[in-house]
């Protein structure tokens, strides 16, 4: 699997997350310290996420790193 699929699978991963919890980008971005812009490059693939703020990610909905993977 290429790096440019498993950003697109954890980009993924995070927006069906953050709908199953009925939240905004705004509101996920701010929970974990990032611009809306920058979460929105990383649920659509563009950009890569820090393993800093994918364990943010992973507390906050309570999932484990494994998840993402």
């Amino acid at each position: 699997m290429g790096l440019k699929k498993i950003q697109n699978e954890i980009g993924r991963k995070i927006k069906d997350l953050r709908l199953e919890q009925n939240l905004t980008q705004e509101e996920l971005a701010y929970l974990i310290k990032i611009s809306r812009d920058h979460l929105s490059n990383i649920e659509n693939g563009k950009y890569p996420i820090n393993i800093k703020n994918l364990y943010k990610i992973a507390v906050f909905f309570k999932v484990d790193m494994k998840y993402f993977f």
